[in-house]
């Protein structure tokens, strides 16, 4: 299975994250993806635009995601890498 390791040390904002994971799983339909939560889960649940293909994200030095949106956005992907079951997701 492919895995896909998107270091979180550079980041400085939810954009960045967003073209992070764009960048590094280059999934079905980037263009049209959503560059959010919602538009992630409906990729990672129903295959759409955004959908990496089964694989493993692994998001690396993750601690940067707690400053942004106090912690909610950091909490989001958590609740996300817990519930999704088509791929694994695996946060350091």
């Amino acid at each position: 299975m492919r895995e896909f390791i998107i270091d979180c040390s550079e980041l400085n904002d939810e954009a960045d994250f967003w073209a992070a994971y764009l960048s590094m799983a280059q999934p079905e339909g980037a263009q049209l993806f959503g560059r959010n939560f919602d538009a992630l889960w409906d990729a990672l649940s129903a295959g759409r635009p955004g959908w990496p293909g089964e694989c493993v994200l692994r998001f690396v030095n993750t601690d940067v995601l707690l400053r942004w949106q106090d912690g909610n956005f950091y909490r989001t992907l958590q609740k996300i890498a817990l519930d999704s079951k088509t791929i694994t997701i695996h946060m350091d």
